[in-house]
């Protein structure tokens, strides 16, 4: 089905069948994206589900993931197609008998060519078209999900060639002539705002900006992917990576970190969030040895509170 939502409501029951818990306007923007064949385009912090969403979508609609994952120098033929000249030399070598006996018995020069043209497709075919994730998404049968991760690390040169690419679903190979996709893929691009996308590439997108969950959203998301966590704990965890998210850190725990640190508490049967087991796991969730000293500081091993001395005439500061 190349529209397998049906209201914003489907979109949303459906992701929750993926384990995804999609806010309303979530399921608005993945609806419309849908129904008005754009691509979409979600920004936010690393970790908050921008990927997940891709996966989502795909698993929802009984698609194909297809991934172009990006990086600094990822250019045209890393994206979309590499054309296999040395297996193509091996099949002319291989295969130079054959046409020799078949070029042997033209009675003319044009004759010759004219059978050499017949055999062309021996020799220029897909079986010499390495597919890459943008090609392959292009020349898939069947309606995929197009997954283009963390397109803000890509060079701005190559943002520009997807342009082309994302209008048209079209792409010309020398050796083949133009290929146009038979199923418009749906497009999720994400960004983690590490550098400024170009307003050609927005303009051509929905947008959809994703952020760090509340404290409701967060627990239902710990409820719902690690089930064996006691829900009280599950509470004191959330709390806590709330807490971290609010404290000024050089990198904010993620979503999936949550979920790593709410897995490794069951793994280590933990009945609630004490000091030692604070101390012992607060890694899982902050990367930076920076936050780790703050965390302890702050949250974990806080100093006791200073004694107020009275003044000479009695009187405590703040009187």
């Amino acid at each position: 089905m190349n529209n397998p939502f049906e209201s914003t409501n489907s979109v949303k029951s459906s992701l929750n069948g993926q384990k995804y818990i999609a806010s309303n306007e979530i399921a608005t923007i993945v609806y419309l994206s849908q129904k008005l064949g754009k691509p979409l385009l979600t920004e936010g912090p690393a970790g908050v589900g921008k990927t997940e969403l891709a996966k989502a979508i795909a698993g929802a609609t009984g698609r194909e993931l297809i991934r172009l994952q990006c990086y600094e120098g990822l250019d045209e033929s890393k994206a979309l197609y590499e054309w296999e000249y040395s297996k193509q030399l091996l099949y002319t070598q291989l295969l130079r008998d054959k046409l020799n006996d078949t070029l042997g018995q033209a009675n003319s020069l044009a004759e010759a060519a004219d059978k050499l043209a017949r055999e062309e497709d021996v020799f220029f075919s897909n079986r010499f078209l390495l597919q890459r994730p943008l090609l392959k998404a292009i020349m898939s049968e069947q309606p995929s999900v197009l997954l283009i991760d963390e397109i803000d690390r890509a060079d701005a040169e190559f943002e520009a060639f997807l342009l082309e690419v994302l209008s048209d679903f079209q792409v010309s190979v020398p050796e083949l002539g133009t290929l146009t996709a038979k199923h418009r893929p749906f497009v999720v691009l994400t960004s983690n705002n590490t550098r400024e996308l170009s307003e050609a590439l927005k303009r051509r997108c929905l947008y959809l900006f994703i952020d760090y969950p509340t404290l409701q959203e967060e627990l239902a998301v710990v409820r719902l992917k690690v089930p064996d966590l006691n829900p009280k704990l599950a509470q004191q965890a959330v709390e806590f990576v709330q807490k971290l998210r609010r404290g000024d850190m050089r990198k904010s725990p993620s979503i999936s970190e949550t979920l790593d640190w709410a897995n490794a508490l069951v793994a280590l049967n933990a009945k609630n969030l004490d000091k030692n087991t604070l101390e012992d796991t607060v890694s899982i969730l902050l990367k930076h040895e920076a936050d780790l000293q703050k965390a302890k500081r702050q949250y974990i091993n806080p100093p006791p509170p200073t004694r107020q001395r009275p003044d000479e005439f009695g009187r405590f500061s703040g009187n």
